[in-house]
């Protein structure tokens, strides 16, 4: 059975976080532990978070805010690592931000898995057609929810269930034969 990596974003995500949540209902998922998460370097994540992908091959990603720019950064990379899916919640944008800028520019090709964004249209992170365009890029299904803020705990996101929903979905797309995946997603890249 895949694990489900947990990758938090700048600060954390301590309870009741929904990614904390998530670790307390399912007992296969795994939070990353990210070197100092107010000060993010960005070399030092990706090392962290790809040794943990090592030490977890066909693992299930699931990133909230700089946790989901970090995945994208990652895979983008280094796209042979053992990643089976990932799922992208409210990427926060790099473009302006003194706390986060270094880690742009956001990648934005095709990323060799499947991945789903979710993202919120008064995301105060990242603007809805600013989500739109980096699903296409990476060849991911776009969910808006609506007007729900940053999806954390500031926007009343405890537990949350329909996170796992989506996780779930994204592995049933993953069982699909690899060449299919690719052959389902390359128009996008056109």
């Amino acid at each position: 059975m895949s694990k489900t990596l947990i990758v938090p974003g700048l600060d954390g995500s301590p309870a009741p976080h929904w990614q904390d949540w998530w670790l307390t209902v399912e007992a296969t998922a795994q939070m990353v532990a990210l070197s100092d998460p107010s000060h993010p370097v960005p070399a030092v994540w990706e090392y962290e978070l790809g040794e943990a992908v090592l030490r977890n091959p066909d693992s299930i990603l699931v990133g909230h805010s700089l946790g989901a720019v970090l995945i994208a950064r990652l895979l983008a990379r280094y796209p042979h690592l053992p990643v089976r899916a990932a799922l992208l919640v409210a990427p926060a944008e790099t473009r302006g931000s003194d706390r986060i800028g270094h880690f742009g520019p956001i990648p934005e090709r095709l990323l060799p898995v499947p991945a789903t964004v979710v993202a919120s249209r008064n995301d105060p992170w990242m603007t809805l057609p600013r989500a739109r365009q980096l699903a296409s890029s990476w060849g991911a299904q776009l969910v808006d929810l609506g007007e729900v803020g940053h999806i954390n705990v500031a926007s009343g996101f405890g537990p949350w269930p329909q996170g796992r929903a989506f996780r779930d979905a994204l592995i049933l797309r993953s069982a699909r034969a690899p060449f299919a995946w690719a052959a389902q997603t390359a128009w996008r890249a056109v």
